[in-house]
């Protein structure tokens, strides 16, 4: 399996058991669940929305609302194509769907179309102004599309609406050092240290700010969890914010490894694992550009 051996690559998979001799290789897997699969409730429930939209005595706002639930199992599924096709399938039947426009525009967010995801978040929130997940997405698709001061006045507003939440403070710290650095870690730091409760993500703050060491951060993970399913959606979050931490940073081998483990446990409704597509896509386009650079610069010293 060479993916294993790929994923193995790097110092921070060297902690989770990646071993070699000089004759010989041994790969020990790195933590990870079973991937999740679709289960007989969600195929029951498709075939059933299937059916029922066939008909033709329902009316729209009914139909609408089945587009909508067939969407999210779809989603759920990595159906995402579909879901997309669902999700506007019940818009055009009612069009005053505030979390419709927020999937929507993540999605546009993952297909990097920066445009269609604020149009769409922006929709979102006019329809609701309360939408927290709107208003988080709408910061994110600002940051991924390079609007970084707009991102961080709209993650600034979201976390003081709800300081106890980590994930708040995880995304504003992000954002925050693209414009600040040493400032957004002293203030990821000190909310760190101010926090309250037993939250995961709070658990994730201490490893992406280094106050965890990555292998008790995992082992931790996995001798805390009791079912697959917590434990693919745990692993999803802990290897993207640590893929993220390694990326900013500027390893990137060790980057792509672990996004590439974030999207393994096949939790597709989370946002981890669909902006992993998202920073992998950067982190190519960086790599790219750094072999151009040295290329020109190779080209520059010939001509001499």
């Amino acid at each position: 399996m060479n993916w294993i051996q790929v994923a193995c690559m790097g110092a921070v998979l060297v902690l989770s058991g990646c071993a070699s001799t000089e004759n010989s290789s041994s790969w020990i897997y790195p933590p990870m669940a079973v991937p999740l699969q679709a289960s007989i409730q969600q195929e029951i429930q498709l075939s059933r929305l299937d059916q029922l939209l066939l008909r033709s005595d329902i009316d729209d706002i009914t139909r609408s609302k089945m587009f909508y639930e067939r969407g999210l199992i779809n989603d759920s599924l990595g159906l995402r194509d579909l879901a997309r096709v669902d999700f506007t399938q019940s818009l055009n039947l009612k069009p005053d769907q505030s979390n419709v426009f927020n999937i929507l525009g993540v999605y546009y967010t993952q297909n990097t179309d920066f445009d269609g995801a604020y149009e769409a978040l922006d929709s979102a929130l006019e329809l609701d102004p309360t939408n927290q997940f709107a208003e988080r997405n709408l910061a994110i698709a600002l940051y991924y599309g390079q609007r970084y001061d707009q991102a961080y006045e709209i993650a600034l507003k979201h976390y003081n609406d709800a300081p106890m939440d980590p994930y708040r403070a995880v995304w504003l710290y992000w954002i925050g050092l693209e414009i600040d650095p040493i400032k957004a870690t002293e203030q990821f730091r000190t909310q760190y240290q101010q926090r309250v409760g037993e939250d995961f993500g709070w658990e994730l703050a201490g490893v992406i700010l280094k106050e965890t060491p990555d292998d008790v951060f995992l082992k931790e993970i996995i001798s805390g969890t009791r079912t697959n399913l917590a434990l693919a959606e745990k692993l999803t979050e802990g290897y993207f914010y640590l893929a993220k931490r390694y990326q900013y940073e500027g390893d990137y081998s060790d980057a792509i490894a672990l996004y590439k483990l974030a999207m393994a446990g096949n939790v597709y409704e989370f946002v981890e694992h669909r902006y992993a597509f998202v920073e992998l896509g950067n982190i190519y386009k960086a790599l790219r550009e750094q072999q151009e650079q040295k290329i020109k610069e190779q080209a520059a010293l010939k001509s001499e």
